[in-house]
């Protein structure tokens, strides 16, 4: 994973970063008591932005309008969301969280959380925590430059 100069390769780095990320982040939600992921992501979406249309959802998740429906019918079913009038266009509705779904969404993140507070704290000496934390902050610089679509 270096160049002719020593220097580690940007491509080798990058390519290893990007497969660790996605083993990370599978790892992290692959829970038995989980929301299902295409769940959560409708759930996080609404959290995260507000209330939204179901071709808003769908779009920001890229999915199909009619799959979309499906993952919304299953959620309101749960309690999850709820349905309120579109203030400008009567013939839309905007999703929204209840406070049920919020509940499970804060439930999932806190279980998590403690998941990999406790996993840091048992597998990585102090210095390799330190070196944890001065990597996020190069991922974070690394998350501002935008993504591959914004070039």
């Amino acid at each position: 994973m270096t160049t002719d100069n020593g220097a580690p390769d940007p491509a080798a780095v990058g390519a290893e970063l990007r497969l660790v990320v996605g083993q990370f982040v599978r790892l992290v939600r692959a829970d038995a008591d989980e929301v299902a992921p295409r769940l959560a992501a409708v759930l996080g979406r609404l959290d995260r932005s507000g209330p939204q249309t179901i071709r808003e959802l769908a779009d920001a998740e890229a999915v199909r309008h009619q799959s979309m429906a499906a993952t919304v019918a299953e959620v309101e079913a749960r309690g999850w969301v709820e349905r309120r009038p579109h203030p400008t266009d009567g013939r839309m509705v905007l999703l929204s969280l209840t406070t049920a779904g919020r509940i499970v969404l804060d439930a999932g993140r806190q279980r998590r959380a403690r998941w990999l507070a406790d996993a840091i704290g048992s597998k990585l000496s102090r210095a390799e925590q330190r070196q944890l934390a001065q990597a996020i902050e190069l991922v974070k610089r690394l998350i501002a430059t935008g993504g591959p679509g914004d070039r």
